[in-house]
């Protein structure tokens, strides 16, 4: 595909380098020339010099015949301009943009093909913040993925010692629960990815991607590791957009602190928000996390925009008695250096967004794309079409379907209805499959299986 990205930063950059891995055409465009020789130098793509929403600049950088505009700079309104530019002079085929303002976001009928033609709407925020809540309804979770509108989740869980499930092999699972049905989609053994068959022994300090309906997931995770109680009481430190949406949707059902060093922000956050206590002062300031009885605290989210305030007061915060501390980090080098000590979840907000976008740059029927293992991995939700004869997929049971290597299909979807996917569940058209990608060098064959032949038409 031939893509052009606007915005150089850390979302356009990681973005960039996931496309030009996969032989895409990658162009992107930014003001900053110095961030683009370094882009340059580092991925094999072209790169052009200026402001993002002029229509040279478009044209320059080949919007003319561009099968995708990817507007992810600093300026909700540049990258809006920039859309309707692409849509107006170029008749770009797919827009999308990054829109962060709730001001815009919350109107109804702005973002239509008559008004401001923008396809898919991004806001990374709202992806974060998401992502952050679904960890804190799930203590003790890495990650925790949803397709199928929720039906389905993905979980990740680190196995530890006294788990039930650690030193047996996965084939205990099912005998030792009979009631639960779940499949095992992939283990991380000291950084390195296992393909999960029957007999693979569960070690302590694993990783464990497991799939399982919703509704069991708690039961699944009490197996591999002691169920944490859960979170009642939530520190916030920061108040900008993310700790701001986080509070608001957790304030009715959690006791929520937020800690903010503006005091105009706190008059804001104390306007907007209903339950939540705002405190004025620094997530740094040992005094004021003793006075706030840290040590009562179930989890405390570093949300800051710093990513050194971040990790430094999620540290003191863990070295006071916070029980559980989630930091959100920038620079994705970070991320791996950190999780897993002091820091029990390390948050890239990069790798949150990239998968909302891939989701629209993937080929066949491909609804949910979640990039994982800072984006060595994916889980794709697709759905199958056709028949017999022109799908790869459909009419075949799991066991039949040729698979890329290092790809296991965890689960379908049919309906309402949440099947797991063992040998002999035969797919139907119609049906999502949660698919769990080690590989991404395998992504185009795991595209081709989806896409229908010409018979079907």
């Amino acid at each position: 595909m031939k893509i052009i990205i606007l915005g150089a930063g850390q979302v356009g950059g990681t973005l960039a380098e996931h496309l030009a891995r996969e032989e895409n055409d990658i162009t992107v465009v930014d003001t900053d020339g110095e961030r683009l020789r370094e882009l340059h130098t580092r991925l094999d793509i072209r790169t052009v010099v200026g402001p993002g929403s002029y229509p040279v600049v478009l044209r320059q950088a080949g919007c003319e015949d561009a099968d995708m505009l990817i507007a992810v700079t600093s300026a909700d309104e540049v990258n809006m301009i920039a859309c309707q530019v692409a849509h107006t002079l170029f008749r770009t085929p797919t827009k999308i943009a990054r829109v962060r303002a709730m001001a815009y976001l919350t109107r109804k009928g702005l973002f239509a093909h008559e008004a401001v033609p923008i396809d898919v709407l991004i806001s990374p925020e709202q992806v974060v913040t998401d992502h952050i809540r679904r960890l804190i309804e799930h203590p003790g979770a890495l990650q925790v993925l949803e397709f199928a509108g929720g039906l389905v989740q993905l979980v990740a869980v680190k196995a530890f010692y006294g788990g039930p499930l650690v030193g047996q092999d996965l084939g205990f699972l099912r005998r030792h629960m009979p009631s639960v049905d779940t499949r095992v989609a992939a283990i991380y053994r000291r950084n390195r990815p296992i393909i999960p068959r029957g007999d693979t022994v569960i070690e302590a300090d694993d990783e464990v991607f497991f799939i399982a309906a919703r509704r069991d997931i708690r039961a699944v995770m009490s197996e591999l590791r002691r169920v944490d109680r859960d979170f009642r009481r939530v520190m916030i430190a920061g108040g900008g957009n993310i700790g701001e949406r986080l509070a608001e949707q957790l304030e009715h059902s959690h006791q929520v602190k937020i800690i903010e060093h503006g005091i105009e922000r706190c008059t804001v956050l104390s306007e907007r928000l209903d339950r939540t206590v705002v405190l004025h002062g620094s997530a740094t300031n040992k005094r004021l996390l003793e006075e706030e009885n840290i040590e009562d605290c179930d989890i405390f989210c570093a949300l800051t925009n710093d990513d050194e305030v971040n990790i430094m007061s999620s540290m003191l915060a863990k070295r006071m008695g916070a029980k559980k501390v989630l930091t959100l980090i920038n620079n994705a080098a970070y991320v791996d250096l950190v999780q897993g000590g002091e820091i029990d979840i390390a948050i890239s907000p990069q790798q949150a967004t990239i998968g909302s976008l891939l989701t629209h740059v993937r080929r066949g029927d491909i609804v949910n794309v979640h990039s994982l293992r800072r984006g060595a991995a994916e889980a794709i939700e697709a759905i199958a079409h056709g028949d017999m004869q022109s799908s790869k997929v459909v009419g075949r049971a799991i066991v039949e379907i040729n698979l890329p290597k290092g790809t296991t299909i965890g689960a379908l979807v049919r309906g309402k209805e949440v099947l797991i996917a063992h040998d002999d569940v035969v797919v139907e058209s119609g049906d999502h499959l949660i698919l769990f990608v080690i590989d991404k060098r395998r992504i185009r064959d795991v595209e081709r299986l989806f896409q229908v032949g010409l018979t079907f038409f």
